[in-house]
């Protein structure tokens, strides 16, 4: 590196530096406090782990369910399951942006809708699960 050019001038040399993507994120405003960003990055992450722990213990109930005499309706729990993770990924993803961009342009945070939906999904499943073991509860 010579005297006091920077290793991102080094590497895009003449001033061009590398875009940051997805531009309408990073394309607006000013850069945030890293502290905030870096948090707001944990938090997706976060909500990344909790969608992945979903799409594992649907595609567990899945497997154990075609290995063993498990009810018929296991498999469409674990479905929901992995379709609720997903679900989730994606919110996390879009809330991550939401919130970036909220820092970027000095703007109030978005309210935490994920929460509440998660919650809501989960019962859901729940609810579904107990009703389903109720009805073969009865078969037997």
């Amino acid at each position: 590196m010579a005297g006091n050019q920077s290793m991102d001038e080094e590497r895009h040399p003449e001033g061009e530096h590398e875009r940051r993507r997805p531009e309408r994120v990073y394309g607006v405003g000013d850069e945030p406090d890293p502290r905030f960003s870096m948090a707001n990055e944990r938090t997706a992450l976060a909500w990344m782990r909790t969608a992945l722990a979903l799409v594992a213990g649907g595609i567990a109930l899945i497997s154990v369910a075609s290995l063993t005499e498990m009810p018929a309706w296991a498999p469409l729990v674990g479905s929901a399951s992995c379709l609720g993770g997903a679900a989730l990924a994606v919110r996390a993803l879009g809330s991550w942006a939401k919130v970036e961009r909220a820092l970027r342009l000095r703007q109030p945070l978005p309210p935490p809708r994920s929460l509440a939906i998660l919650a809501t999904g989960v019962v859901l499943l729940a609810a579904l699960t107990l009703v389903l073991g109720v009805i073969e509860a009865t078969r037997l």
